[in-house]
């Protein structure tokens, strides 16, 4: 064939291929266009909303202090700035704003003058803003005064901000209410009636209150309540109220759904005024600090934050919904502590410290957990020597499992911050973060063993220790060794642990600290976590208050 005839041939093919160029060309061009023409849509819609969001509602003049202020109101803030003349020299000061967010205020009044023994009526004097305030992780409650004489002005201001208070739908409006008069130092009643009832009445929050006289009253009464009367609940106690409250909402989102294989989430979401408990690690979980104002506060405006939840399961049998349990150490020094109730808190939980430490002896038992999804199993995300993976063919899990001696071991689906332990017992895990923390002591000497308690109040290093391990799971189950002769309370001997395992009768339950209650538990036991099962009033808060040291170690 002649180059002609070859170049003739070849001129259809290269014309074909540009058309076909130029096509996906322009289909990629009115592509990309089209995209850009969305993100303009949507940008302009967010600027919109926020430029609404951001639209002065009113404007006028009140007085802040002793000086006259131009105060601007929009839907998410409150601005006041100083009304300064103008110098004769035409030189302007710099005046700084206050500002006020609407997400922070949970009141306005309407301030009169009354004379003595005057119940309502009066000369208008201007508003009064009620509004939080944060000092560290401490919500302190503030009072922005604003004086205007004219009552048709402060009056139309009044209503504007009402309305926009409202708004707020996660702030309670009706909340039951639950007192332990018993709790701790027995101060519930009176924290509740001097910090918590002057805001929940600020705020128009009404209540329906049941103080509790024994242990169970307030799961009986969650049982049998109408709850979709309320918007929330609220407890005012120690450790013990709090778990019975959380396993008690829990629980009657269960029987509500007719006891489905998954749990269900609990409806009302759970507020915590700590009342001097012995920890409170709920409470400081949550809010940071053990204040009863900034707990109420929480409340009043609605902050909510879900968590995540740990079923236990002993014989197929559910006994509970709690937070955390801790099996060995944990739990012998609890058993030991609430043998002692005639002593006063500090001195009673420093006395079973000791005792239990003096003792100190390693269970033996079987240990499996299945990892949390997307972690390892070990501590640095390497199975360890020794474990076993072995896949449950019902379920089709793979579980791991150890058999060994352990000192103590802790799982927990929260921090459990505490005001001895300020990072956490299981600083490694969050509020909603779907999986637990379990922590494995393994058999160590007693000082070695010491030394792993008092890293807890400080910042870190409590798990560099090489018998001391960590894992991200969703679930646990521990199964005791049960052997017939030498029990824990025959044994004198104070010297070291290492050979010399608790072994327990066979079919003797053993002591568990699940949320700071004392359960005793003869079989093995299953832990499973369920992801953001209830709600409470508070946050998210890395680290808490520093407030209390243990000298018993």
């Amino acid at each position: 064939m002649s180059e002609l005839e070859v170049e003739a041939h070849r001129e259809p093919r290269d014309s074909s291929k540009k058309k076909k160029k130029k096509k996906k060309e322009k289909r990629r061009v009115s592509e990309e266009e089209e995209e850009k023409g969305e993100e303009e849509r949507e940008e302009e819609q967010v600027e919109k909303e926020e430029e609404k969001s951001e639209s002065v509602l009113m404007r006028g003049i009140f007085k802040v202090g002793k000086k006259s202020h131009d105060v601007l109101l929009t839907r998410t803030r409150l601005t006041w700035t100083p009304i300064i003349p103008e110098s004769p020299t035409g030189e302007g000061s710099v005046v700084e704003a206050g500002v006020v967010l609407l997400q922070d205020v949970f009141a306005v009044k309407v301030k009169r003058r009354r004379m003595a023994g005057q119940q309502s009526g009066g000369a208008v004097l201007g508003l009064a803003l009620f509004h939080s305030r944060r000092r560290g992780r401490r919500l302190e409650e503030d009072t922005l005064h604003l004086h205007n004489a004219s009552a048709e002005h402060t009056h139309s201001w009044y209503n504007t901000l009402k309305e926009l208070l409202t708004g707020f739908s996660c702030r309670p409006r009706y909340v039951k209410v639950f007192i332990n008069p018993s709790s701790h130092k027995k101060e519930a009643v009176h924290i509740y009636r001097d910090h918590v009832a002057p805001l929940f009445k600020m705020a128009d929050i009404l209540t329906d209150i049941t103080v509790t006289d024994r242990k169970g009253h307030a799961l009986s009464v969650m049982k049998e309540c109408k709850l979709d009367e309320y918007d929330g609940v609220v407890c005012v106690g120690g450790d013990g109220s709090v778990a019975e409250l959380c396993h008690a909402l829990v629980l009657r989102a269960q029987l509500d759904a007719d006891s489905p294989e998954n749990p269900v989430r609990a409806t009302l979401p759970l507020g915590i005024i700590p009342a001097a408990g012995s920890t409170d690690v709920v409470s400081c979980s949550v809010h940071g600090v053990r204040d009863p104002v900034t707990a109420a506060l929480h409340v009043v405006l609605g902050h909510l934050q879900q968590v995540d939840m740990c079923s236990f399961l002993s014989n197929g049998q559910l006994m509970r919904f709690g937070f955390s349990a801790m099996f060995g150490f944990g739990g012998r020094s609890l058993a030991r502590a609430e043998k002692k109730r005639w002593m006063p808190s500090s001195r009673r939980r420093e006395y079973a410290v000791v005792k239990t430490l003096a003792r100190l002896r390693p269970e033996d038992c079987q240990l499996s957990f299945l990892p949390a999804k997307g972690s390892g199993s070990g501590l640095f995300g390497q199975q360890d020597q020794g474990e076993d993976t072995e896949l449950d063919t019902e379920s089709g899990e793979s579980w791991v499992t150890n058999q060994g001696l352990y000192l103590s071991l802790s799982i927990m689906s929260i921090p459990c911050l505490s005001p001895h332990a300020p990072q956490g017992l299981a600083p490694n895990t969050s509020l909603d973060n779907g999986s637990a923390s379990l922590i494995a002591v393994g058999n160590a000497s007693r000082s070695e063993f010491i030394k792993h308690l008092k890293r807890y109040s400080s910042s870190s290093g409590q798990f560099s220790f090489p018998f001391v391990e960590t894992h991200s799971v969703s679930a646990v189950k521990i199964r005791p060794r049960s052997r017939i002769g030498w029990s824990e309370e025959e044994s004198e001997d104070e010297g070291d642990s290492k050979n010399t395992p608790i072994i327990q009768s066979e079919g003797a339950a053993l002591p568990w600290n699940i949320d700071g209650e004392l359960v005793e538990i003869a079989n093995e036991v299953l832990i499973r976590v369920h992801p953001r099962l209830i709600t409470l009033y508070g946050e998210e808060v890395p680290e808490a208050e520093l407030t209390v040291t243990c000298s018993c170690i």
